[in-house]
């Protein structure tokens, strides 16, 4: 799915009005009918909605919306700053049409401070949307600020009050907190970075049929990872091959107290499919991993922690889990990158070895796959203000160094050479434990040992990690959640796949 700016969504609105053809008012019908028939799908517990309102098409389709729902069976209850004030056009027609509806009170926004919020009304916000070019002040910012602090649920249209589509707001910015985010068409940029993103709630993108031909036409160096994306690249397995039709990973890492990192990445490697499985540990995790992953092979790289990295060079790597940063480690490690021509998956005790010093990263071979927390980011590249200056970063620093770093977040960022930026939005906070990263490292390594493309193995593989983990917290809760159960769960998600891809 294409993310676009707010100027290009705006002129997709111009573009559908003009080329379907379909009136502006009509289109904000369109949109609001969406709304409301999400609403009446999940809100069927509660009876009264209170819908505020801003002067401008946001605005218009809370106007509309509200005269549907109530048309729908909702008690509804409108606010507006000054029923007397300047609308637009949509917004003008739509608060008409309103008033033509006996049954809604129109109030002012006054008025909510003596409202009486029961458990049975939610709030719907259509103050603000994608136009907003400046931080709430006035009524508008003290208005939302009572909002928040009520507890009844809100759900906000098309985007949070007070939150701009393409940049972070400022640090004392005041922003309506959804529990839902009814966005049009598309994500939002802002959306998928936690400075902005904490407002938004869960997000459901509805669509109210824009233009097609826009969307295949109008070009964007962002997206989001679909189910659409994930069935284009995943390949079913063929019933006539064989192991070698499937790779050869080698996970490499672990080091003494650090034995069960390697041991993730290894059983992850395992479940993803890799026709052959390799793990170059150190001697004295051999009997660990001998007994808790029967089905791969045991390379001894050393006595506590490894100190040889001597393996096959058709052996596709993911090196890091648990390494630990020895000066011997350090040494053969670099010695490795250096000499070793393919691409690799690097996690982990590896960024931290290369990140001593910043000729290292020059070694990183090309096409190589990197999968860093904002830390490692930080000790590798440097210090960044926001979310958004460390993407544009990482962009600049994929295109230099012809990599793919894979930005491991709320919503992980994978960035190509190409300068087109990929976000996931599966995934849960289950994930936010020791050893998650390290099963991430053993799924990529054994994708891109069965011979899918790097951009093709970062998309696929950090797609099955997150909905792997979404089935294990549905399973265990968040809490709850280990690092083993997500690697359980990768056979579930397959099997979802095929189903996906057969039924296609």
């Amino acid at each position: 799915m294409k993310i676009f700016t707010a100027e290009q969504i705006k002129n997709w609105d111009r573009f559908t009005i003009s080329h379907e053809p379909v009136s502006s008012i009509q289109l904000m019908e369109r949109a609001a009918s969406a709304v409301a028939g999400w609403i009446s799908e999940n809100c069927k517990n509660y009876k009264r909605l209170v819908v505020v309102c801003g002067n401008g098409n946001n605005g218009g389709d809370g106007l509309a919306i509200a005269r549907i729902l109530y048309l729908k069976g909702f008690d509804v209850d409108v606010f507006i700053s000054d029923p007397k004030g300047k609308f637009s056009a949509d917004a003008a027609v739509n608060l008409k049409r309103l008033r033509d509806v006996s049954g809604i009170s129109v109030r002012r926004f006054n008025d909510i401070a003596e409202y009486n919020f029961d458990d049975k009304t939610v709030i719907l916000d259509a103050l603000f949307g994608t136009g907003l070019s400046k931080p709430l002040e006035g009524e508008y910012r003290l208005l939302v600020e009572q909002l928040n602090v009520i507890k009844n649920i809100k759900i906000s249209i098309d985007i949070p009050s007070g939150m701009f589509a393409d940049r972070l707001p400022e640090s004392d910015a005041v922003i309506l907190k959804a529990d839902y985010t009814l966005s049009f068409q598309c994500w939002k940029r802002s959306f998928l970075h936690s400075e902005a993103g904490k407002y938004t709630g869960k997000v459901e993108v509805l669509d109210i049929s824009l233009h097609h031909g826009y969307l295949e036409e109008t070009p964007t160096r962002y997206f989001v990872i679909d189910d659409e994306v994930v069935e284009g690249i995943f390949r079913p397995r063929q019933e006539f091959s064989h192991k070698g039709d499937y790779g050869k990973v080698g996970m490499i890492g672990g080091s003494y107290g650090k034995i069960g990192a390697i041991v993730l990445a290894t059983r992850s490697a395992l479940k993803t499919g890799a026709g052959l499985t390799f793990t170059l540990a150190p001697e004295c995790g051999y009997e660990i991993i001998q007994t808790t992953c029967p089905e791969a092979m045991f390379i001894k790289g050393g006595t506590e922690y490894v100190n040889n990295f001597g393996i096959d060079k058709d052996l596709i790597c993911g090196i890091g889990p648990g390494l630990g940063t020895h000066p011997d480690t350090e040494k053969k490690l670099l010695e490795f990158l250096k000499s070793y021509s393919g691409p690799v998956v690097l996690d982990a005790d590896a960024l931290n070895i290369i990140s001593k010093n910043k000729k290292n990263i020059e070694r990183i071979p090309e096409k190589s796959i990197i999968t860093p927390h904002p830390k490692e980011f930080e000790r590798l590249f440097g210090r960044t203000g926001n979310s958004f200056e460390r993407l544009e970063l990482a962009k600049e620093k994929a295109k230099l160094l012809h990599i793919y770093i894979v930005l491991k977040d709320h919503h992980s960022q994978i960035v190509t050479p190409e300068g087109n930026v990929f976000y996931n939005v599966n995934g849960n906070a289950g994930l936010a434990k020791g050893g998650s990263g390290d099963i991430l490292t053993g799924i990529l390594a054994s994708l891109l040992a069965q011979r899918y493309t790097e951009e093709e193995t970062c998309l696929l593989g950090v797609w099955l990690h997150g909905k792997a983990a979404d089935f294990a917290a549905r399973k265990h809760s968040k809490e709850s959640m280990l690092p083993t159960d997500v690697i359980d769960e990768l056979g579930n998600v397959f099997k979802e796949l095929n189903k996906e891809v057969k039924s296609f």
